[in-house]
């Protein structure tokens, strides 16, 4: 099978769904006092973590595409090296501008080193289908991929209450209308991240070929692709919910979302 990426892989764990909780409108997010690229970030710069060795044709250098990668989904994988091992957990995302939101437990070993400066890798893939080719060689993925290089910086306890509601925005939007607003208690236990992206590359091999018509294969086998889309549920109702509450529009939402996508 060829390879999927030139970078780390991402994992295939589901994200966490403990989002933070507010019914405060969605405004626009302050930004920190970290230092910013000026003129204002455009096209990726190549380097020696994001330059794609394999298959470097089907790299995209255009920051429209990083967008639309991170955009697309809820969910990467984060990943530290921690006391000389490699770590890489799946976490929520969501992009502000030039950065990703990140957030986690204040108690998280993983996040207490993010925020201390240990260098992360931050993985997206939208897997868009299996292509079948006439040898297992030869088989291989179409997807969409960003990989993003860079340090982390703690979101001030001022700008944290913004940025939980711009993240949980993006992963339910409408939600935060539907529920009762963030408590202190539950702001001092979650930690909030910026990761720039000032660093990242994008592989993008959706329109790949199957074959090539002089391989000298066997024409008699069959070739081709299985398409691959993720498709949301019904809504289940949790069973401590009082009797006739409708399912919130927000849900639905979130659902023609999915549908529209196709991925996560």
């Amino acid at each position: 099978m060829t390879e999927m990426s030139a970078n780390p892989q991402p994992q295939t764990d589901l994200p966490r769904a403990d989002l933070p909780r507010t019914e405060r409108p969605r405004t626009e997010l302050p930004r920190t006092d970290l230092p910013r690229a000026e003129p204002p970030l455009t096209d990726l710069p190549l380097t020696a973590l994001t330059r794609v060795r394999r298959g470097a044709h089907h790299q995209r250098t255009d920051r429209a595409a990083l967008y639309d990668v991170i955009d697309g989904a809820l969910s990467g994988t984060l990943a530290i090296v921690r006391d000389d091992r490699p770590v890489a957990l799946p976490i929520g995302i969501g992009r502000d501008g030039d950065d990703v939101l990140l957030h986690g437990s204040t108690g998280s070993d993983f996040f207490r080193r993010i925020a201390a400066g240990a260098p992360v890798c931050l993985t997206v893939t939208h897997l868009l289908g299996l292509k079948y080719a006439r040898s297992l060689f030869d088989s291989s993925m179409r997807y969409r991929c960003a990989v993003v290089h860079g340090v982390a910086s703690v979101v001030p306890p001022a700008q944290k209450e913004a940025a939980l509601l711009a993240l949980s925005e993006h992963l339910m939007p409408g939600r935060s209308e539907d529920v009762r607003p963030m408590t202190a208690r539950e702001l001092a236990a979650t930690m909030v991240l910026r990761l720039p992206l000032a660093e990242a590359s994008v592989k993008d091999n959706a329109g790949s070929l199957v074959e090539s018509d002089d391989d000298g294969e066997d024409r008699s086998v069959w070739a081709g692709m299985l398409p691959l889309r993720v498709v949301a549920g019904d809504p289940v109702t949790s069973p401590q919910t009082v009797a006739g509450v409708p399912v919130p529009k927000s849900v639905g939402r979130a659902a023609r979302r999915v549908a529209a996508s196709g991925t996560i």
